[in-house]
């Protein structure tokens, strides 16, 4: 079975390969093919498969190319994870929108919609690549905003995309965690849109036992979210948010703190990932430890400014695995193999949330088989919850609208009805300070 990685060169790369390894069940990948637009990035990424594969028994072979075409004949599976602009791309993002006082966080507010602009072009030309030479194949999509993105795609491949995230699987494991459950075990009421859900209950054995854990500040606010939101929140809104809504109920706390850090993420990624690479071609060093050791900081420092805005404190070491390329494993294997699994994914709506059309795509529980991921029916979601996700969904309409038409104004519009953008003429200098930094956006007329 052939899977092709496209942003084959990203940092992340190791960890779906690590999972691949580990994969000895019947039908498993063969061959890996590495495609990315940096050769020098691929050649480290490169080096790094070849340390993990040293020790392994028929591990999957590795090729590289920077030809896209190439890449995708006769793939199964593509894993999209590409970085249209790069990291300093995303420090733009960032950096414009703090200059205007609102948020340039990469998937969400600002910094989310200046990076869909310029990735949706992109995205929606590898669908097309990959509906002309691989038609067969499914398409998993990693690429920020990954609901967006996901869309996109999804108008050109239908069901065969599929898009996924780490971060509902993480809060579903540490509640399941606090609760004394097996997360393998538990069913995760879980939905809303990408990096906006929220979950609504865990069931073990029938039982749904979030009121339980609501009902106990002390266990409330022993793990990550109950640190970050504060107890009192989350018994507010009877539920528990993705870690993301963060940016959206302390805005005002996050935008300050990440005026003031020292390094927005997005500059403190890019210099680090340029130490990686620089070192991981020397010859007179494992490239394998110097991305682990690189790979431990990175998830460390993770979201480091929100916590801190809360008195959050240091993430726990549980918390540090990431997770998903196991999820994006399962979700293969489920497909390939008809291995059924129930995955919370990125898929389009169906009907799931009546107040969405059933081609928006949403984040919520699937059953996957060999036909594909199929959205498990949900409860309504609360007044706050709706008003939140179809505003977002609203927004998401308009940069596909904009990544289309190439409608200047259209952007605009997009910034302008943010929930975290207050002002119309805040989104015409975003738009503004965007297309003079990036290139990508010079389709905007």
């Amino acid at each position: 079975m052939k899977l092709t990685m496209l942003g084959g060169g990203g940092f992340r790369v190791p960890l779906v390969y690590g999972a691949l390894l580990a994969d000895r069940g019947e039908g498993r990948v063969t061959e890996v093919v590495l495609h990315d637009l940096d050769d020098s990035r691929l050649h480290a990424v490169a080096r790094v498969l070849a340390e993990q594969a040293s020790t392994a028994v028929d591990a999957p072979r590795v090729t590289a190319t920077t030809d896209l075409d190439e890449a995708l004949r006769g793939a199964d599976f593509v894993f999209s994870a590409i970085r249209v602009g790069g990291l300093e791309g995303r420090a733009n993002d960032e950096r414009v929108a703090l200059a205007e006082g609102v948020l340039g966080q990469e998937t969400v507010g600002a910094g989310g919609i200046a990076y869909g602009l310029r990735t949706v072009p992109v995205a929606v030309e590898i669908a097309r690549r990959v509906a002309r030479l691989a038609p067969e194949a499914w398409v998993i999509n990693f690429t920020n905003p990954a609901g967006l993105v996901t869309e996109a795609m999804s108008r050109h491949l239908g069901d065969r995309v599929i898009g996924i995230c780490d971060s509902p699987v993480g809060l579903g494991r540490r509640i399941a965690r606090v609760l004394g459950a097996n997360p393998k075990e538990a069913w995760i009421d879980y939905v809303g849109l990408n990096h906006l859900g929220w979950v609504r209950g865990l069931r073990v054995a029938g039982r749904d036992e979030l009121p339980r854990l609501l009902a106990e500040p002390g266990l409330l606010g022993s793990f990550e979210e109950g640190k970050l939101f504060g107890v009192d929140w989350l018994r507010s809104l009877g539920a528990i948010p993705n870690e993301y809504l963060h940016y959206y109920y302390f805005n005002r706390e996050a935008v300050r703190a990440y005026q003031e850090a020292e390094k927005t993420r997005g500059a403190f990624l890019r210099d680090q990932q340029a130490r990686f690479y620089e070192e991981a071609r020397r010859a007179d060093v494992s490239a394998l430890d110097v991305w682990d050791r690189t790979r431990a900081e990175r998830e460390a420092t993770y979201m480091a400014e929100n916590r801190e805005t809360a008195g959050a404190g240091e993430r726990d070491a549980d918390d540090l695995s990431g997770g998903y390329e196991k999820v994006a494993l399962a979700l293969m294997r489920a497909i390939a193999w008809d291995e059924r699994a129930t995955l919370i994914l990125d898929v389009r709506n169906q009907g799931t949330l009546s107040v969405l059309d059933a081609d928006a795509v949403i984040e919520v529980p699937c059953l996957v088989d060999a036909n594909g991921a199929h959205p498990v029916a949900v409860a309504p979601l609360p007044g706050h919850a709706t008003g939140l996700v179809c505003a977002v969904k609203a927004v998401e309409r308009e940069v596909l609208a904009a990544a289309e038409s190439g409608s200047r104004a259209t952007a605009v519009k997009a910034f302008a009805l943010h929930p975290l953008v207050d002002s119309v003429n805040v989104a015409r200098r975003l738009v503004e300070g965007y297309t003079a930094v990036h290139p990508g956006l010079g389709y905007l007329k």
